[in-house]
């Protein structure tokens, strides 16, 4: 993640609203019922973040599947889990760039704010495992597995992996 992208990230953190009302009903048109409930749980800076990934999809791929819409919408839902707010989800992200992301395994088997950091770096695989258990479809869950995994790694189709991974500016 570039400084840029970060700081970005944190200023938009401080506005204290959610998306526009007709912003989320688009994005629940594009949820089966299980990722709307699990959409309701996310922070309104999270979802706000994700709507304007889902829109710059939608504009790079012209019509895309409801499944890789809705991966742009849910990629980050594994942070409801941890409950950061902005400021100990910058810890966590310094915590992490410094320990390094194999950390947060042992920090999810402490108690605390310790575990909570470990629960926020682990959400892309918390993310996909929440989603598996809500009925998502198999590309939506994938892309939360892979959404910080380099390219040559990812399992879904190239050009579609493409297209979320620069929508979200990661």
């Amino acid at each position: 993640m570039s400084a840029a992208h970060l700081t970005r990230r944190f200023f938009g953190s401080l506005i204290p609203f959610g998306p526009p009302a007709a912003d989320d009903t688009w994005a629940r048109d594009h949820m089966l019922d299980g990722e709307q409930e699990l959409w309701l749980r996310m922070s309104r800076q999270d979802r706000r973040h994700a709507i304007g990934v889902a829109r710059r999809v939608e504009q790079a791929l012209d019509s895309p599947d409801r499944p890789v819409i809705a991966a742009a919408l849910l990629h980050d839902v594994g942070k409801i889990d941890s409950d950061l707010g902005t400021l100990l989800r910058v810890v966590a992200t310094l915590s992490g760039a410094i320990a390094g992301r194999d950390t947060a395994e042992l920090w999810v088997k402490s108690s605390g704010v310790t575990r909570r950091i470990g629960l926020y770096l682990k959400h892309a695989e918390i993310g996909a495992d929440l989603l598996q258990m809500a009925g998502s479809d198999s590309l939506t869950i994938t892309w939360a597995r892979e959404h910080h995994l380099p390219a040559d790694r990812w399992t879904i189709k190239r050009s579609t992996g493409e297209a979320l991974a620069a929508a979200d500016d990661d």
